[in-house]
């Protein structure tokens, strides 16, 4: 208990939190128990804290081993922000920088020490890390990015498998590996590549609600990055590209449409990447077109929009680049264009070397075409293919298919059947091979392509029946019909489309099929704020105040004090010591250093306009309150098909939203009209679920999903829970 009352009084005085994050304490108990660790925790959850509390607790040295420079020079100011005795070693420092640094190793004057995976390496600083302290040594490693370490991740590096001999040379030491993205089989991975003893593994939820996902259909790339753009004109704003040759025509075009803008790729020589780096932390350039070269040494906390104009080569990728986005909490939105050709695009970047390699990239790029093309909650499918049941509300109210992003498509069953009957056709005539999306859209819009002539597809009874519809369309439709489980992949090196078992059945008897497709970006609900009661200009005031401040110190000015703590500092207008520490995110330390002059820039504005100053914090409901709480025109349209016991499957056609979007308004329905639960559950379902959550001791919904073999739906478990808390509340 001693232990844990001092790390809740570090937190506190130190960052200014009040409470820990979700598993931050675990992680921080284990590092002192001499535990290694596995931790894998979304950005913005708190990673860092998880090796950065524990040096303060007992004294001893933690040694970070991270990727990328910029961002250990971002981690070491911020934490000398807050009077943390922190350093890093790294290649961009002098002779003169590394001998003091190594000074303060050995007397154990730092508690952290950042380092590349490069410089552990070096037997000459493992000979220094053994000496460091006074003799004593390195108390415990933590490895950043950890997933870099496996092939089966997105972003294996060989570097990191030399950290694999830390544990000969270093016995005695925990090790903890960290990183974001991860799944089961990475996780495996890391712990079997890094040798952990019996490691704790502490997996966080993979949802971030605080991100907006919307995916748009690419058909004027310029105009669209723009038209996302301008809604955030103060905001830092991040777009990925595929090709260099794209950053720069992009930044170009963002240019001539009056919106400043900077292309960023490793093409660009080495002083001007980091002219623009630094730019961009300083908030000279908020808005940086880029390739993957840009961002993963990037810890500007305010980037309140990151848009992809291509897809991806995996899930792993996008979960990463995305969490770019608002990192210190707000609301923030992430944008994919996607292009129907997008995957054979990026099928010619892979390296077709090694089969086994290749089979990896295939599948990695299929998980993500699924991501872009489904019609179903994306917060949920980015959850379930971490491996974790989703547990959040429904509707979300965070992804445009929740928002009612999409519409049915008119006619989808015929469109459909048409699809199906021409895959089938095909499968009939190449018995041994097959074709992919893209040869059959051309096929289906009358293409004149060399593969379509040279095996006489042109003689198809599909050939050109959805001609005059854009291509793009029918790809999304095509995968959608595999999402449903009505086609599926070959498997193999070459693998294509096949009609499934129930494909075939559902073709034969013509039943009905719903498609969809999205709306436009003009078409999509904006992004609500998060915090009521700011005064614009108090908010651009601070903001001011806090750029000068960062400017005099050379250093970026979300290091002195994120977003959500400026729009607290806003909203709380603290004028005293007290209130200011009350300000989350503000510590002793910070309100010391730069408490005078804010209570004066605060306190002068207030007056000027006629404010309250020392406002409590208010407990603001969560975007899911909010969502959940709203009033759309599918909710009353909803309302009124459950009155009628209409089924999940005809209300989703009916109002163009997922299923499982519409299971979570039914299981809301249900609290308040709790005899409607017999029109959609069997007496026998209802009593296994009920037992299943008794036996699992509470209503998350994974473990009832696990127990029952996944042969109930979440929606359904959800709604009987739903049920029994109704009817629990009225007895």
């Amino acid at each position: 208990m001693a232990t844990c009352i001092a790390i809740d009084e570090i937190l506190k005085q130190t960052w200014g939190y009040g409470s820990f994050r979700p598993l931050q304490q675990e992680a921080v108990e284990a590092a002192l128990a001499g535990q290694d660790a596995l931790v894998v925790m979304p950005t913005g959850s708190g990673k860092s804290l998880c090796f950065q509390i524990p040096p303060l607790v007992d004294g001893g040295l933690t040694v970070v081993i991270s990727p990328l420079i910029s961002l250990m020079a971002d981690q070491v100011h911020s934490l000398h922000t807050v009077g943390y005795p922190a350093g890093a070693l790294n290649s961009a420092m002098d002779a003169i920088e590394s001998s003091e640094i190594e000074a303060k190793l050995l007397s154990g004057e730092l508690k952290l020490l950042y380092v590349s995976p490069e410089r552990m390496a070096m037997n000459s600083f493992r000979a220094l890390l053994r000496q460091a302290h006074q003799g004593k040594g390195v108390a415990r490693f933590a490895i950043d990015e950890a997933h870099c370490i496996s092939e089966w991740g997105h972003d294996f590096r060989p570097e990191y498998r030399i950290l694999s001999t830390l544990r000969d040379d270093f016995p005695t030491a925990p090790i903890h590996a960290l990183t974001a993205t991860a799944t089961v089989q990475v996780r495996e991975d890391i712990i079997r590549q890094l040798g952990l003893r019996e490691p704790q593994v502490l997996v966080g939820s993979f949802d971030r609600p605080n991100l907006t996902f919307r995916v748009v259909p690419r058909d004027r790339t310029y105009s669209q990055v723009a038209e996302i753009i301008r809604k955030y004109p103060d905001d830092a704003a991040i777009v990925y590209c595929l090709s260099r040759k794209d950053t720069e025509s992009v930044a170009a075009a963002l240019d001539h449409q009056g919106i400043k803008a900077v292309a960023y790729h490793a093409g660009i020589d080495t002083a001007e990447r980091g002219r623009i780096s630094k730019d961009f932390a300083q908030e000279r350039v908020n808005v940086v077109v880029a390739t993957i070269a840009f961002g993963m040494g990037i810890d500007r906390s305010n980037v309140r929009c990151v848009i992809h104009t291509c897809l991806l080569k995996s899930v792993e990728a996008y979960q990463q680049e995305t969490g770019r986005a608002g990192r210190d909490g707000l609301d923030s939105e992430c944008v994919l264009l996607y292009g129907g050709g997008d995957v054979a695009r990026i099928e010619r970047l892979f390296d077709g070397g090694d089969p086994h390699h290749l089979e990896i990239q295939r599948r990695n790029l299929s998980h993500m075409r699924a991501f872009a093309t489904t019609v179903d909650c994306r917060h949920k499918l980015l959850v379930e293919y971490f491996g974790q049941g989703y547990e959040g509300d429904h509707p979300c109210g965070a992804c445009d298919v929740c928002l009612e992003g999409t519409e049915v498509v008119e006619d989808g069953t015929k469109i459909a059947q048409k699809i199906l009957a021409t895959i089938r056709e095909l499968n009939r005539r190449h018995a041994d091979f097959g074709f992919g999306a893209n040869h059959i859209t051309a096929i289906l819009t009358g293409g004149h392509t060399k593969a379509i002539e040279k095996h006489g597809h042109q003689d198809l009874p599909g050939y050109a029946c959805l001609a005059g519809t854009v291509r793009e369309r029918i790809a999304a439709w095509i995968h959608q019909l595999e999402d449903q489980k009505l086609l599926r992949q070959s498997g193999g090196i070459r693998s294509y489309l096949k009609l499934s078992e129930l494909g075939n059945t559902v073709l034969n008897s013509r039943e009905e099929i719903v498609l969809r497709d999205p709306r436009a970006v003009s078409d999509l609900q904006t992004k609500s704020d998060d915090f009521s009661g700011i005064d614009g200009g108090l908010m651009a005031k601070l903001r001011s105040f806090r750029r000068d401040l960062a400017n005099e110190r050379g250093i970026p000015p979300y290091v002195l004090f994120d977003d959500s703590t400026l729009r607290h500092l806003a909203t709380m207008r603290p004028v005293t010591q007290e209130a200011l520490l009350a300000v989350p995110g503000m510590g002793e330390k910070r309100a010391a250093d730069f408490g005078e002059p804010l209570m004066d820039q605060i306190a002068a504005y207030a007056s000027a306009n006629g404010l309250d100053t020392n406002i409590a914090r208010s407990s603001r409901p969560r975007r899911r309150e909010r969502a959940a709480a709203r009033i759309t025109p599918s909710a009353i349209t909803l309302k009124a098909l459950f009155d009628r016991h209409i089924s999940i499957a005809e209300c989703a056609a009916e109002v163009g939203l997922a299923v499982s979007t519409v299971g979570g308004y039914l299981a809301e329905y249900l609290e308040s009209h709790p005899d409607a639960i017999w029109a959609y559950v069997d007496n026998s379902t209802y009593d296994q679920i009920i037992n299943a959550a008794n036996e699992n001791a509470g209503d998350r919904l994974k473990p009832i999903f696990e127990a029952l073999s996944g042969e109930v739906s979440y929606e359904i478990i959800r709604m009987v829970l739903a049920h029994r808390k109704s009817t629990e509340a009225g007895s």
